[in-house]
């Protein structure tokens, strides 16, 4: 147990600050909009839930990668993982029309939405630079999820935190218009982030090129039945990515419903929790990795101590987080904005995220390891009804008919939270004892 907690720590933490570093890049985006003016950073906010939305349901199809590369890697089937990484980059490839298309066509209906004027104004321009970030992210998607299989997850965290640096001059350059460039704003803060999601694709092509020199001299042809099998695994992640950013989205258009105040809270405790979920996401990632690994090995034994080992992981560091939010969510608050009315409401909306975070925990791990063992569709259900028919009418109903405001919206998606991660947890427990079970028998025999 002690051995797998070390091998999960050296995998997990780069993939932790590999996670927070892409936080980082939209914060770093919003803080040089915001020298700009209050329609930047609108735009920024629209154009990234756009775009991301997405985005990021694309690259939860490439979330097959981490089952299928890890299990041959720990066959030490190198020709296999190396198919699975030749079908991953097609159909990154081929997802790229479709993310841009769907982009431009969620871009010409946002008038009809009543986004403001000029705010629009701003978020055009911005999403047509960013728009053309889609090709090197899905690149990156799919060299990250390899190497992060086969255990190499420094140079993902190296790579992330120095394309923050390239997002930081981009913006310096292009937001503001220092050197000599034309002063875009939101616009330039879009090119800054395509610029340096063509850098962590080139870098990690790099990065792949020198640990495997041999990789450019395989056979590139597309096997349709692996990137059919990569999709079977890919599609109900993205599914559940889908339901997850559509419930918070929804939750957002809600709150705004409310007043000015209610969502100003709402967007900074939004922020805050979506930091310390990467925290356990990087540590999900991991649990795929190594159950997937083990299981490649044929032993299911240690796929379930992986797991466990993932689990328990997850949820110290949730814990602690928890003890933060209830702790201190003033100073948290203040750390965005020095309005009282919005410090109290984000302090109150903080505090009840407070009691969903270690569940948040437990599920995103659990979601990880289940993925290692090839199961995505049992995670995909229970965020379906978690969110959508326990969490959201609840919350709608604190909300609106029991006067709690957005604190009652995210009371409902707590109940929700603290829902799957109970359920999520016991069909973990129960696989993992089947796991440990037949691995008896089988030594015993």
């Amino acid at each position: 147990m002690r051995e797998e907690l070390l091998q999960m720590i050296r995998l997990a933490g780069p993939l932790v600050l590999a996670e927070l570093g892409w936080m980082a890049m939209g914060v770093v985006d919003t803080m040089f909009v915001g020298r700009v003016g209050a329609e930047a950073i609108g735009a920024v906010g629209l154009g990234t839930m756009v775009f991301y939305g997405i985005a990021i349901c694309a690259g939860g199809l490439l979330f097959g990668l981490d089952t299928l590369v890890a299990r041959a890697f720990g066959a030490g089937d190198r020709a296999d993982y190396r198919r699975s990484l030749v079908s991953g980059m097609w159909l990154a490839v081929l997802m790229i029309p479709v993310v841009m298309g769907a982009v431009w066509l969620l871009e010409g209906i946002l008038p009809s939405l009543g986004v403001d004027r000029e705010v629009l104004g701003a978020t055009r321009p911005y999403l047509h630079a960013l728009i053309w970030s889609a090709p090197p992210l899905l690149i990156y998607f799919a060299l990250r999820r390899y190497l992060q299989a086969l255990h190499i997850a420094r140079p993902v965290m190296i790579t992330l935190i120095t394309a923050n640096l390239v997002n930081l001059a981009g913006n310096w350059l292009l937001v503001l218009g220092h050197l000599g460039a034309p002063r875009l704003g939101a616009e330039g803060a879009g090119w800054a982030t395509c610029f340096s999601r063509v850098y962590m694709a080139a870098a990690l092509a790099y990065v792949l090129w020198k640990l495997d020199p041999e990789i450019s001299h395989i056979s590139w042809r597309p096997d349709v039945r692996r990137m059919w099998a990569l999709l079977k695994l890919g599609a109900p992640a993205a599914g559940q990515m889908a339901v997850e950013i559509g419930v918070f989205a929804t939750v957002t258009v809600l709150v705004s419903r409310l007043n000015a105040t209610a969502l100003a809270g709402h967007q900074i405790a939004l922020t805050t929790v979506s930091t310390t979920f990467m925290m356990p996401l990087g540590v999900s990632s991991a649990a795929a990795v190594r159950v997937g690994f083990a299981l490649g090995r044929g032993d299911r034994h240690a796929a379930a101590r992986a797991g466990w080992t993932a689990l328990g992981l997850g949820a110290g560091v949730m814990s602690a987080a928890a003890i933060v939010l209830l702790m201190i969510p003033e100073w948290i608050a203040r750390l965005f904005t020095p309005e009282a009315a919005v410090i109290a409401t984000a302090a109150t909306i903080l505090r009840v995220a407070a009691f969903f975070q270690l569940f948040d925990g437990l599920q995103i791990v659990v979601t990880g390891s289940l993925r290692g063992g090839g199961d995505t569709r049992t995670p995909m259900v229970c965020h379906l009804i978690g969110y959508w028919v326990i969490g959201l009418p609840l919350g709608a109903w604190l909300c609106f008919e029991r006067g709690f405001g957005a604190s009652g919206l995210w009371m409902g998606l707590s109940a929700g939270l603290i829902a799957i991660g109970v359920v999520l947890t016991m069909i973990w427990w129960r696989t993992a004892r089947e796991w440990s079970r037949g691995w008896r028998l089988k030594s015993a025999a």
